[in-house]
């Protein structure tokens, strides 16, 4: 699968565009813009690169041009409204050479040129980007070119950020890519259920051992952590959102026990089921 190329439309003929995401996952793609995305209530993956990550409430990351990237949004239920996060696409080129080279812009040269592999932010730098990129959806003119700048002063003073990637766009990896967008897919329709590793390795069409590798290195974490990570999210979400029982929601998010479930959802978490859903009803 080679990645998709996509043109960014700029309705209103500027260099910058706001817009909500749905949530459809989306597919493998690139572009030559910079892309800001906050994920504000969803939760899902996200692969960046060679980078694959779940992502929770205020995810905030942006990708430099052409950096392969795709969302897969865990799916939740039919009266969602998908409007999840918020993303914004800018080119270099809208501010100009001239601009770029002051002085007061280092911060963001460095923040363009770190960006080429993804950079994922810190969940308060999330919230503190809540409003300008709210208004970025409706602002026009000049108001619109502040809330921009804004943004990008919020990103720019994080008080720390990690890199997503270890690769350059290059347009290499696309075999990588492309088995990791399978996974990551597979896992995201089939949590709710035992997966057994024999078919994950038969997907990616790879011994069981070049896989273990191959995603660890892809992800991170080894592929039953990143399978019990999903299932938490999923957790996490009908805890917020919906009355079941915890003991219902145990097997609905694919966990065999509910001490197992107990225990990665703690390692996950941080806390208990019980007490995660207390500070979302007080």
């Amino acid at each position: 699968m080679i990645p998709e190329i996509i043109s960014i439309r700029h309705d209103d003929g500027s260099g910058f565009r706001a817009a909500w995401m749905d949530n459809e996952s989306s597919f493998l793609h690139l572009h030559p813009e910079f892309e800001v995305v906050l994920n504000i209530s969803g939760n899902g993956t996200r692969v960046a690169g060679d980078s694959a990550e779940i992502f929770d409430h205020y995810d905030l990351v942006m990708y430099g041009p052409d950096l392969k990237h795709f969302w897969n949004f865990h799916r939740q239920d039919e009266s969602d409204t998908g409007r999840h996060a918020i993303m914004v696409h800018f080119r270099r080129d809208s501010f100009g050479d001239s601009l770029l080279s002051q002085f007061e812009m280092t911060d963001m040269r460095r923040l363009l040129e770190e960006s080429v592999r993804g950079i994922a932010f810190p969940p308060e730098t999330g919230k503190a980007a809540e409003e300008p990129m709210r208004r970025l959806l409706s602002e026009t003119g000049m108001r619109k070119m502040v809330s921009l700048f804004r943004l990008l002063d919020i990103l720019c003073s994080a008080p720390r950020y990690k890199t997503l990637s270890g690769e350059k766009p290059d347009g290499g990896s696309i075999i990588s890519d492309e088995r990791l967008t399978s996974v990551c897919s597979f896992v995201r329709d089939n949590f709710y259920r035992a997966i057994p590793v024999k078919e994950v390795v038969a997907l990616a069409k790879m011994s069981p051992h070049s896989f273990s590798r191959f995603f660890s290195r892809s992800t991170g974490s080894g592929f039953v952590d990143y399978v019990n990570q999903v299932r938490t999210n999923k957790a996490c979400y009908l805890l917020r959102e919906t009355d079941h029982q915890i003991n219902e929601i145990v097997f609905e998010c694919g966990f065999a026990t509910v001490s197992n479930f107990n225990k990665q959802f703690r390692k996950h978490s941080g806390m208990s089921a019980r007490d995660y859903r207390a500070q979302y009803r007080n």
